[in-house]
């Protein structure tokens, strides 16, 4: 499918039954022969346009990796390559241990590098060897997570809290903030995105898909920005993470540091990061299934009950969203609901800095139908 909300390209006829009728065509123009269902000629004419086909199918692939708006791994590695925009690489989620150590300990304690930290199946471990001194009883390390990506981001404060390689002196060791940083490799879409924005990069006159650019260039866990002058030389960025997460201090610092370098900014923009602000609202929807989609309806409750947790989803993931409730009751009738009653609102206006997020969100099935 097309990225930009650009229509699809078709370059190649590809139907085994066209490609078929149109070389009987020529056969019978230059030859006079009509050839009979059973004639061997025939048979030799579909297996070659089958063929056809087959290479037509891959040849229109490769003509639409061509496009920007198709592409995808190497070759969009590629294409980001001609426009100095490089793939954002995975990166591992880190937090700070601390190490709770017995009061009355006469020696220094060594603490490898590798030193790791469980919590269910994923493991944190030390970056660099450090030495506790005597008489210190609480000491902070830096760790990492061992597995590259997402798998080790949300762990909450005290959340990781096993030491895996029991060390002297030390009574309890715990995770003081939230383990974050971790992101996979920068998908295919936003990857695109990125190398669509590229040529605004080029200016540093300040235009708007310059910021939007670069701030997205810092975490490819930016899942929108918005950017708002309000007085001359001042610009703030808006920033809105995957899944409708707000950014923390963290996450601003890096887009801050991003922005703020003289090579990215006009010398005389002075470049805030800031989070949108919240638009909270509650939905409660009732819904029904038809009395002939009985025998299905298990099915088709987990189907809607998915379709609703996706609009929450969808629905907090880009700023400027406005609510409106007939999108939820399009992909809950998609999936199978026949009759669907919202208890809430219908339409809530949603500011271009601002961000809808559902304080409550309840779906209950309330049975059978007729209509």
């Amino acid at each position: 499918m097309s990225r930009f909300n650009l229509p699809d390209l078709y370059f190649l006829e590809k139907a085994p039954e066209q490609i078929e009728a149109e070389m009987l065509f020529h056969v019978r123009e230059k030859t006079g022969l009509t050839l009979q269902r059973a004639d061997p000629r025939l048979k030799f004419i579909q297996a070659f346009a089958a063929f056809v086909s087959i290479e037509r199918n891959k040849l229109e692939h490769g003509l639409r990796q061509n496009r920007l708006s198709y592409a995808e791994d190497d070759i969009l590695d590629h294409m980001g390559m001609e426009m100095s925009t490089d793939r954002l690489p995975a990166k591992y989620s880190k937090t700070t241990m601390a190490f709770v150590l017995e009061e009355d300990r006469v020696d220094a304690l060594p603490i490898p590098a590798g030193t790791r930290f469980q919590v269910g199946d994923i493991y944190f471990a030390t970056n660099d060897p450090q030495v506790i001194p005597q008489g210190t009883h609480l000491y902070a390390i830096e760790a990492t997570c061992t597995e590259i990506g997402e798998i080790g981001n949300g762990f909450l404060v005290g959340e990781i809290s096993t030491l895996v390689e029991p060390l002297p002196y030390v009574k309890s060791v715990q995770n003081t903030t939230i383990t974050n940083g971790g992101a996979d490799e920068e998908s295919d879409d936003a990857y695109a995105e990125r190398i669509r924005l590229a040529p605004e990069s080029f200016s540093v006159a300040g235009p708007e898909g310059a910021y939007i650019y670069w701030a997205k260039a810092s975490s490819q866990n930016i899942a929108d920005v918005k950017v708002h002058s309000p007085d001359p030389g001042e610009v703030d960025v808006y920033i809105l993470m995957a899944n409708g997460e707000l950014p923390n201090d963290a996450d601003i610092a890096l887009v801050e540091a991003n922005l703020m370098s003289k090579h990215t900014r006009p010398l005389t923009d002075k470049v805030r990061g800031t989070a949108p602000t919240v638009v909270d609202y509650t939905v409660e929807v009732e819904y029904w299934i038809a009395n002939q989609n009985a025998t299905v309806s298990t099915i088709i409750e987990k189907q809607v009950s998915q379709a609703f947790n996706d609009y929450l989803i969808w629905q907090r993931s880009k700023m400027g969203r406005d609510v409106d409730f007939s999108e939820l009751i399009a992909r809950l009738k998609e999936k199978g609901a026949a009759r669907i009653s919202v208890n809430s609102p219908m339409f809530i206006e949603v500011g271009d800095t601002e961000v809808a997020k559902e304080l409550s969100a309840k779906i209950t099935f309330k049975g059978l139908s007729n209509g």
